[in-house]
């Protein structure tokens, strides 16, 4: 379809009048380019690129040693702007070089041809990676968190509005003198995270920027690039906290790995309680399994919680929560929630999260995500999983293209996932903790046996998803809550019940083994009920069943719960 080339040579003003005299598309034609240093990289398309490198060569990006140009006489703008993107959301999920663009001038629009150009990127992406700026191959780069979790990712409509609704008022905030409370609600796959790192990269790009710098792009964010606004961020300080150690560790590399962000911008809310400093915006994401006082995960965790309520509110008040904490640290907070995602008796309750809700609601500070950006099934299958797990369940539903399965044999189940995991990465077989933990201690032992399978429970609890073992265990909710797989085998333990009589689901505690999520508060007068559990449990389940990209395949341990879902994921035939 094409017939490109890669110019390549040192990033000199010689070396530009050289391609400029060699052919008149460098000084007249759209091309992308690529300037890249020891460490870093830039990316760009233009119309006259001899021009635009002379411009560089009058900036920071000076201090780059070679470029590289990709030259076709079909390119067009659409094209360029579409390969930009795409090499700039590659570069920063492979994680050799750090990427210098701001994430504002990131599109993702459709145009005649695409799909064919779509192809050529590919073979432009193989010589790129010959050529060493690529250490990955494009499966194992769009298959990491570094590439998920991008801050260069291409928001959808839906995304951008949001971000674009939250500036706005934040800077009204800021400049009113006035603090802020900010909720953005989404189902899972809807983008909370995409969300939450986009806008910590654009408001350290805001902060960061001059007027003598360019904003090209179409992009109704860039009119935060003007004078005015990155006065009102001067000496702003930014934390970003995250409740979970896995997804907190996996973040931390993705700011490590992004200029403007770094790793110690990423908290957890007891790293952020015992801060000496004050921040100007905290963006929390999954704040929902933020945590009241009681029923920590760990011990030494109960006198560290009594600590910093005394330490902020000269009490240890038990009504407390890391909620309080946030707000005592902070003058503006942007929550990242979705109340259904509690998993936890710890978390912070439900109404303290409603509350929080319609406070923002009433300040017009409170928004939400809708298009499902994660499960190719679409936005009905997240509302259906859910409903699956009530006493009031929907009709059984067939979603066309999504490979949706309920199998009687744990064996060809597990099978089914290794193979799916050679083919196309990321398959991981995920269940409810509805077994001991018996290899912690032994590390010999299985901890999950089903029809004579032997398997064990994640060796790390920190990025597990992408750990060299993970393929070959099970892993537990705390470990997937916020990422996405490719392909995930659920199995639904015995703590999740079903009464053919009565025709309605029950919590076993005998049969739940998360060593606090079921604990009572005796100290705090508060006992939770199998109902208050069963909610939880549900929840859970709902998560471990919204995880996979192209498929979901379901087994049940509970003979009667066993054939209750069995019409529910019967699914399509895999296409």
């Amino acid at each position: 379809m094409t017939s490109y080339r890669i110019e390549k040579g040192p990033f000199t003003a010689t070396q530009i009048d050289a391609w400029s005299k060699l052919d008149p598309r460098f000084r007249n034609w759209p091309v992308v380019y690529a300037l890249d240093g020891e460490d870093r990289i830039y990316v760009g398309e233009s119309m006259g690129v001899a021009t635009r490198f002379r411009q560089h060569l009058a900036t920071d990006k000076r201090l780059l040693r070679g470029a590289r140009v990709v030259v076709d006489p079909t390119f067009n703008k659409s094209v360029c702007l579409d390969l930009e993107a795409f090499l700039i959301q590659r570069l920063s999920g492979d994680g050799t070089y750090q990427v210098m663009n701001r994430n504002v001038g990131i599109t993702d629009r459709d145009y005649y041809g695409r799909q064919g150009y779509r192809e050529v990127f590919t073979d432009i992406f193989e010589e790129l990676r010959r050529d060493g700026l690529f250490s990955h191959s494009l499966p194992e780069i769009e298959n990491s968190d570094l590439f998920k979790l991008s801050p260069f990712k291409a928001l959808t409509d839906d995304q951008e509005v949001v971000v674009l609704d939250v500036l706005e008022g934040l800077f009204a905030d800021i400049e009113a003198g006035s603090s802020s409370r900010v909720v953005v609600q989404g189902e899972p796959g809807t983008g909370k995270t995409v969300v939450a790192v986009y806008l910590m990269k654009l408001l350290s790009d805001v902060k960061a920027w001059d007027a003598s710098q360019q904003v090209e792009t179409e992009s109704p964010l860039a009119e935060f690039f003007l004078e005015g606004y990155p006065e009102l961020l001067r000496d702003f300080r930014l934390g970003f906290v995250v409740p979970q150690m896995s997804l907190r560790k996996t973040v931390q590399r993705v700011f490590k790995r992004t200029p403007g962000l770094q790793p110690s911008m990423v908290m957890s809310p007891f790293e952020l309680g015992g801060h000496m400093e004050r921040f100007d915006l905290l963006v929390v994401d999954e704040a929902h399994r933020l945590r009241r006082s009681g029923n920590q995960a760990a011990g030494p965790l109960h006198k560290k919680f009594s600590n910093i309520n005394v330490e902020l509110f000269g009490t240890d008040d038990p009504d407390l929560t890391q909620l309080d904490w946030i707000q005592a640290k902070s003058t503006h907070q942007i929550y990242l929630l979705d109340v259904a995602q509690s998993i936890h008796t710890g978390d912070v309750p439900g109404r303290l999260l409603e509350q929080l809700t319609a406070s923002s609601d009433e300040q017009h500070r409170s928004y939400r995500l809708s298009s499902q950006m994660r499960v190719q099934a679409g936005e009905d299958y997240v509302g259906y999983a859910r409903a699956v797990l009530t006493d009031e369940p929907p009709a059984p539903s067939r979603f066309v293209g999504y490979d949706l399965r309920f199998f009687d044999d744990m064996g060809q189940m597990r099978q089914t996932i290794l193979d799916r995991n050679s083919e196309v990465g990321l398959a991981r077989l995920v269940a409810g903790f509805a077994w001991p933990w018996t290899s912690k201690k032994d590390k010999d032992a299985y901890d999950i046996v089903i029809d004579g399978v032997e398997m064990r429970w994640n060796r790390t609890a920190e990025d597990w998803v992408n750990s060299p073992t993970s393929v070959e265990e099970v892993g537990v909710i705390h470990t997937i809550q916020g990422y996405d797989l490719n392909y995930a085998g659920v199995i639904i333990g015995r703590d999740l019940r079903f009464d053919p009589e009565s025709g309605r689901l029950s919590f076993d505690r005998a049969q739940y083994f998360d060593p606090s999520a079921a604990k009572n508060m005796p100290s705090r007068g508060i006992t939770f009920s199998d109902d208050d559990i069963l909610r939880l449990v549900r929840n859970i389940y709902a998560v471990l069943l919204t995880r996979g990209i192209l498929g979901t395949y379901v087994y049940v341990c509970d003979e009667p719960l066993r054939e209750r879902l069995r019409p529910y994921f019967g699914g399509a035939a895999r296409v």
